[in-house]
């Protein structure tokens, strides 16, 4: 789905390919189809910093700082992947997975 694969190549991090390799689907259905995958990013960046308290506060016997200084370091450090794993979960609730159309394209219109 994008063009590189390390989300950490941060100019690259959000380049996608116009279409899917394998099936030929078009991934941008409309202009700035992409604005209501930052609703998913908030969930996403919550469950990933509620993960990062828990562990922090509960697992390691952090205070409330180090609690607050986990989640901060956490949202710093997976930012890249949470924007990717927002697109991916955004774009699913648009198009289903057709394993027919992904083995041969040309079959299938």
């Amino acid at each position: 789905m994008y063009e590189t694969k390390n989300p950490y190549k941060l100019s690259e991090t959000l380049k996608m390919h116009e279409r899917c390799p394998h099936c030929d689907t078009k991934f941008k259905i409309e202009p700035s189809f992409f604005y209501g995958a930052m609703y998913v990013s908030y969930g996403v960046g919550i469950a990933f910093a509620v993960a990062a308290f828990v562990i922090t506060h509960f697992f390691i016997g952090g205070g409330l700082v180090a609690g607050f200084l986990a989640i901060i370091g956490t949202l710093l450090v997976f930012a890249p992947i949470i924007m990717r794993l927002s697109r991916n979960i955004w774009i699913n609730f648009f198009f289903d997975y057709n394993s027919k159309k992904a083995e041969n394209p040309s079959k299938i219109s």
